[in-house]
């Protein structure tokens, strides 16, 4: 506008075609009578004259208005940004929203996730706990079917153990645990008057301490019962009772006997009179039914052992078979201690341990029962 204005101040336009739209308060409109002032001044002076008031006029009438429309797009302008502003605001609230629902969502999944980790390492230690259960539930029945074969192994139809089956046993002798027969060579004579001169005696009651060295050590392997021959435990045992009580002449397959019975593989059965040798084995070392194959000497041989599944036989006399059997027994226990099926204090299991050392040393020594 003011440029507009710039450009008509300059050129002005002709006299007689400018019409002012609002004539101004401070100008006073002259005659147009065309008459000269008092000064004499003539008529073109005052054309001019008038010329410049309309200008003056015009010219703040154009800025008023140039004012006025500068408001309008002033206010215009504030309205907009009035508006923008609104938006903007509008625009932030929705992303913190969003922004939080996506807080939200997040935890929410890692949240899931670790209740899933939680219930599926839940699940693997159920399922570890039922595996483990399972373990010992199949190693508890070995054991028992290990126990019934001993049973088996130690009494049999044909020569039933009267101490496993006390109503075998005949009323003299019900009252003795454990025992053996006298020489057959003696006299009847000598048993006769022996029976007539002597009363019966009753039998003399057992006495028994404990050692303290052989309790500590046994309570010290009860703690965390394991097979492992280097605890101090074990190892006295191994040297005291089970080395001596299964050295036997035939040195080579003594190691054998021990590995089977400390593996549990071995296998004693009794066998007919007219059975022969079998396997790949020779049949001298094999022994027969007259020899026995791990002292080497001529014996009865009522049974016969299998180490493993090998499938080879080897006969031994009633001694080696009390022998083995004393120490399977052994182990057998102990294997029910490591298992946990033995639910007794740790007193009565250590008389227990006592009593099948004491078998193992009766064995090695050559006591055994005549059922053998």
């Amino acid at each position: 506008s003011q440029l507009n204005f710039e450009e008509e101040s300059q050129n002005p336009p002709a006299v007689g075609h400018w019409k002012p739209l609002m004539p101004s308060k401070g100008d006073k409109e002259e005659p147009e009578s065309g008459c000269q002032d008092a000064g004499g001044v003539p008529e073109p002076q005052s054309t001019e004259q008038l010329n410049v008031s309309r200008l003056r006029s015009s010219s703040v009438e154009i800025r008023e208005k140039g004012s006025e429309f500068l408001r309008d797009e002033l206010h215009k302008a504030q309205k907009e940004l009035k508006l923008k502003d609104k938006e903007c605001e509008r625009l932030s609230k929705v992303r913190e929203q969003l922004e939080q629902e996506l807080e939200e969502l997040t935890a929410s999944l890692f949240e899931e996730a670790h209740k899933m980790v939680r219930e599926a390492n839940t699940k693997q230690a159920a399922a570890e706990k039922q595996l483990r259960e399972a373990r010992g539930k199949i190693d508890m029945l070995q054991a028992e079917v290990t126990a019934l074969k001993t049973l088996v192994i130690t009494s049999t139809p044909s020569s039933p153990n009267r101490e496993l089956h006390p109503q075998l046993q005949s009323p003299s002798k019900a009252g003795f645990r454990k025992g053996h027969g006298r020489n057959k060579s003696t006299s009847s004579a000598m048993v006769s008057a022996g029976s007539q001169s002597l009363a019966p005696e009753p039998a003399s009651r057992e006495c028994k301490e404990v050692d303290s060295t052989l309790f500590a050590e046994f309570q010290a392997w009860k703690e965390s019962p394991t097979l492992d021959k280097s605890c101090s435990f074990l190892d006295r045992i191994y040297r005291e009772d089970v080395g001596p009580c299964l050295d036997f002449t035939k040195q080579e397959l003594s190691e054998l006997v021990r590995v089977a019975v400390e593996q549990n593989t071995l296998t004693i059965e009794p066998v007919a009179a007219q059975t022969l040798p079998v396997g790949k084995v020779a049949a001298e070392e094999c022994g027969g039914p007259k020899k026995c194959a791990l002292s080497g000497l001529p014996r009865t041989c009522k049974h016969r052992i299998m180490l493993g599944d090998s499938g080879n036989y080897y006969y031994i006399s009633p001694s080696c078979r009390a022998r083995i059997t004393a120490v399977c027994n052994f182990f057998t226990y102990i294997r029910y201690i490591q298992q946990g099926l033995v639910r007794q204090d740790v007193e009565p299991m250590y008389w227990e341990v006592m009593r099948l050392r004491r078998e193992m040393s009766l064995a090695k020594l050559g006591f055994y029962p005549s059922e053998m």
